[in-house]
């Protein structure tokens, strides 16, 4: 029996999962650490993690699922999805020069707001799809200006991702996608941004060959073969961001699909098939996994970033024991949490709400009245609501919802929060038994042209399905917490 191998780097852990060359099944999966990874936050606004710790848990991960003999020696292909936006910079001998500034990170606002002033909104929307914003290429410019020294040793950047692979390959190397994600790709050219790099002043040399998301990028090594047991002619052939990849893995590839995930971050994911803007730039847009010069698969990302993130500080601050206590005491109580309303803002500038950091809050706590299931619904229904509101930007555009596709694992584990969503936006969402990894594994199955896209997904199985229902008591509280939304945002200057 011959293997594909998914790795998929997230920022709370990293997950590994094996599935079987012939069929696209799951053999074996693991996810490393049990309890979240941790964050560098030596500054407000700042995230960072050290690339060395994502490399030593997918060490970890592999080792779980390698514990059955002969599954990794016969492992023949590699897709790795990984954190988007994040930027890992190198020198010449491959060492990391610096932790690696993640998605999460606000450093960088500023200069992406200036660049998109002086470059003007028709080049940066008409070519890049995007304000250059809190994106990478503004990233390394925060280097640029702040870290000259460090800047000066840099022999290439990269994404997550694409860190993992030269660590399996000593071979470094990047995807259209990738660079897409980071507002360095000219959409109407078909080139890395001249105008981009000359505006932050950035020499091309960094940017690393790239190729699409589908193909062979790289032979891992015959050290790392030897030291990891795998076969040394293992070809990593998929690369990809975490959510275009969550879209790969629920098979929501053409126009009109639509993907979510509701891990540390939220994100909805629409597929079109033109070079698509949203002039507010509350959801932005990004080449698909499937994208290519003769055929333009755009992914429209509406991107929330404090989701899972919130209801972990709730299960961790709040004594429950597991998520699954946490979300019975919740569902005892009626919508609206009795008057209690959460804003799940407090991880970094939301792009939806103009790249404003608003931070978290909680409303109307009364302390006769209010326990930790008050907290606990609350904070699942503020989270349902900034999926509506932001969800809004979708319909807007003319992006029409249908059906939502989701794997069942994150927050869509809770009854309240799916329900809940699917009743705000009248519309059905539909749980599927996958996730990121054993989505790279498939990625990889297709990039290496050894099964077809049907064939790859064959085994996917819907296990859940969310009908939305008659709630009008929903429509009201939702009504309060936008008006309240609306008044925070007036008053963040």
């Amino acid at each position: 029996m011959k293997y594909a191998l998914g790795i998929d780097v997230g920022s709370s852990s990293v997950k590994v999962a094996v599935v079987e060359v012939d069929s696209g099944k799951l053999r074996a999966t693991a996810q490393y650490p049990k309890t979240e990874m941790s964050m560098i936050t030596e500054k407000k606004s700042w995230a960072e993690q050290d690339p060395e710790m994502w490399w030593e848990a997918y060490l970890k991960g592999l080792e779980e699922v390698g514990k059955e003999k002969g599954i990794l020696a016969n492992v023949t292909h590699i897709g790795i999805s990984y954190q988007m936006h994040g930027l890992v910079c190198v020198n010449e001998k491959q060492q990391v020069l610096r932790p690696s500034i993640i998605w999460c990170d606000s450093r960088a606002v500023e200069i992406g707001d200036q660049a998109f002033k002086e470059i003007g909104s028709t080049f940066c929307l008409g070519c890049l799809l995007n304000s250059p914003g809190n994106f990478t290429a503004s990233k390394l410019k925060w280097v640029k200006e702040n870290e000259p020294e460090i800047y000066k040793q840099i022999h290439k950047i990269m994404l997550p991702g694409d860190y993992i692979a030269m660590k399996l390959s000593g071979k470094i190397s990047t995807t259209i996608s990738g660079l897409s994600e980071g507002v360095f790709w000219d959409f109407e050219h078909q080139e890395v941004s001249n105008q981009i790099m000359k505006q932050f002043g950035f020499d091309h040399d960094l940017i690393p060959e790239y190729y699409p998301s589908f193909s062979e990028h790289a032979v891992i090594s015959d050290e790392i073969a030897h030291e990891l047991g795998l076969n040394p002619e293992v070809k990593i052939t998929y690369k990809a961001g975490d959510q275009p990849n969550n879209a790969l893995s629920l098979n929501v590839m053409e126009p009109g699909e639509i993907a979510a995930t509701a891990g540390t971050s939220g994100v909805v994911y629409g597929v079109v098939d033109a070079l698509f803007v949203d002039e507010r730039q509350r959801v932005n847009s990004f080449a698909h996994v499937n994208y290519s010069t003769d055929q333009q698969r755009i992914g429209v990302l509406l991107c929330i970033n404090g989701v899972g993130i919130s209801n972990a500080w709730v299960k961790r601050n709040f004594g429950f024991k597991d998520y699954e206590e946490m979300n019975n005491e919740a569902e005892s109580l009626d919508a609206g949490s009795e008057g209690l309303f959460f804003f799940p803002f407090g991880n970094g500038a939301e792009r939806m709400l103009g790249n404003k950091n608003i931070e978290a809050s909680i409303e109307g706590l009364n302390y006769n009245i209010h326990s930790r299931a008050h907290i606990a619904r609350a904070v699942q229904e503020g989270i349902a609501f900034a999926f509506a509101y932001g969800m809004e930007a979708f319909k807007e555009n003319n992006i029409e919802l249908t059906t939502i596709r989701a794997g069942r694992a994150n927050m869509f584990l809770s009854d309240l929060f799916a329900q809940t969503v699917s009743d705000l936006m009248v519309i059905p969402i539909e749980l599927y038994n996958t996730d990121g990894a054993i989505g790279a594994a498939r990625g990889a199955l297709i990039g290496g042209r050894v099964l077809d896209q049907k064939q790859a997904f064959s085994n996917l199985q819907r296990e859940k399905t969310y009908q939305p229902t008659s709630r009008s008591s929903y429509l009201d509280i939702y009504k309060e917490w936008k008006d309240k939304l609306t008044n925070k945002l007036k008053n963040n200057i």
